[in-house]
């Protein structure tokens, strides 16, 4: 209590200012007596600043008791918050050590059990609570804690790794439970606010607003994430962001940091996504996603020109997987797909988010841009199983050691040779051209020593004179269709 005490006395002393001393930042000089004054700021009326200002006293008195803190334990591993560890969070080590009675301190500290800490909320009056997967993934047991101090033990009714949502249970009655709010009516710069447990410290109220919708983030690629401002920090995970009107409009779940810690950028999971996932979770015990059998990238400036297409939107495919339902529909490579049931595709993160939010066997209707027009495909989805994955040798041809003759094109800054019969048959592709060296417009595209060149635009690639022919075609840049590895996708040249 003493070592608490003076810290605090520290901190007081260091933040207190002198009453007579003016701030610095208040003071000015007027030049033309060299004379200090002070400028003279009238208050705004009260009334007026408390309208301007959000109330979240409301929200968290009517919302509060139906936000849970999480600890899920897995024998024999250290403790720490999801997320964290005291490598890599000095400052919980150091207040882990100062104070025996820390929030998710080990009640003793050779204890081989391990707990993780996060948050969830209540959304039926009989115990379910949602929460993040990567909360509860891997343990032995799991409690939850309400506001009231009473504890359960939860069962884990489903995890989904895609989405990162959970769903527990626990055995209670007449609980309070949360109101669910449309994430389609959020609106970028609304106010929202979070209620969780970071650190261990249970009911803590942070807000802030919405930075933007929509966020894709690298290997979620069915969930168009909120982002915002809010502080998370760990043991956030799993609880939830609301609107001013006190509804649920999200799941908060990751951050983006350099150090580990909360730097102004926080993303949730949308609440009608969420419960979509809880649904199939209560009813399968697993989540059921339709997919429509395509590899797709992200249509850039430079390769809608190329397409001739008005502007950058769209999901471009680079990949038609057999037997699947694009197969079947007879989608093709360079179909850049507009709209799916009319609803537009503004970017290619879109188009997973649409197609996995559908059950498997419904039909819908694309809008595709094929040829330089807009055509029309009808396609039953089919279940998302996974992607079967083929090893491609690596040929690296930058060595020295190949004799063939080589095709320089020096305008735009490429040295290629064309793939042999064995090559092609290797990589299963008709042929192609590949990459010895690349510079000036060829490097900028993107272009590196090791990619094959297999077709631009509509034309297959074979030698020296199918390429400059297709360059030639070009307007200012020439859509190529580009192995690496075992990737395939487009890179725009640019000819001009």
């Amino acid at each position: 209590m003493n070592k608490i005490t003076l810290m605090a006395a520290a901190c007081v002393t260091a933040l207190t200012l002198s009453a007579c001393d003016k701030p610095e930042w208040l003071v000015k000089k007027d030049d033309r007596n060299n004379t200090e004054y002070v400028q003279e700021v009238k208050p705004a009326d009260n009334n007026s600043v408390a309208m301007l200002l959000p109330d979240f006293t409301k929200l968290v008195n009517e919302q509060g008791a139906t936000v849970v803190s999480i600890q899920a334990v897995k024998q024999g591993s250290m403790g720490t918050y999801e997320g964290t560890s005291s490598e890599e969070d000095p400052m919980l080590e150091y207040f882990r050590r100062l104070i025996p009675d820390f929030p998710g301190a080990p009640a003793n500290p050779e204890d081989d059990d391990g707990a993780s800490f996060g948050s969830g909320f209540i959304i039926s009056n009989d115990g379910y609570i949602l929460t993040n997967t990567h909360v509860v993934s891997g343990t032995d047991s799991i409690r939850v804690v309400l506001t009231d101090k009473r504890e359960f033990e939860a069962k884990l009714v489903g995890s989904d790794t895609q989405s990162d949502v959970a769903v527990l249970k626990i055995e209670a009655k007449d609980l309070p439970v949360v109101k669910l709010g449309k994430p389609d009516e959020l609106r970028v710069g609304e106010w929202v606010a979070a209620i969780g447990a970071p650190f261990g410290f249970d009911n803590t109220v942070t807000a802030g607003i919405v930075s933007a919708k929509g966020r894709s983030l690298p290997n979620e690629s069915y969930t168009p994430f909120i982002q915002t401002d809010v502080a998370i920090n760990p043991g956030n995970s799993g609880g939830p962001l609301f609107n001013l009107k006190g509804e649920v409009i999200g799941i908060n779940s990751q951050i983006y940091s350099r150090s580990g810690g909360f730097m102004g950028i926080s993303f949730a999971i949308p609440i009608d996504v969420a419960t979509n996932v809880a649904d199939q979770l209560k009813q399968y015990g697993r989540v059921r996603r339709a997919q429509l059998g395509v590899i797709i990238q992200e249509v850039s400036f430079d390769l809608a020109k190329s397409f001739k297409l008005d502007k950058p939107s769209g999901a471009l495919v680079v990949k038609v997987l057999p037997n699947g339902p694009a197969e079947k529909a007879k989608l093709q490579v360079r179909d850049i797909i507009l709209k799916v049931n009319g609803n537009v595709v503004e970017r290619s993160s879109d188009l997973p988010v649409l197609i996995g939010a559908m059950k498997p066997g419904s039909k819908i209707e694309l809008t595709v841009w094929r040829d330089s027009k807009e055509v029309k495909v009808a396609v039953e989805l089919s279940e998302l199983t996974g992607e079967s994955t083929v090893t491609v040798p690596n040929f690296n041809q930058n060595d020295g050691s190949d004799t063939r003759s080589r095709i320089v094109v020096p305008e735009v800054g490429l040295s290629l040779v064309a793939l042999s019969a064995e090559e092609s048959k290797q990589r299963d592709i008709a042929g192609g051209l590949l990459v010895v060296e690349a510079q000036g417009f060829a490097a900028a595209s993107g272009l590196m020593a090791g990619d094959i060149i297999i077709s631009a635009g509509p034309n297959p690639l074979t030698d020296e004179k199918t390429f400059k022919q297709a360059l030639a075609e070009a307007s200012t840049a020439a859509p190529l269709f580009v192995m690496r590895d075992q990737d395939t996708f487009f890179l725009p040249l640019r000819v001009k």
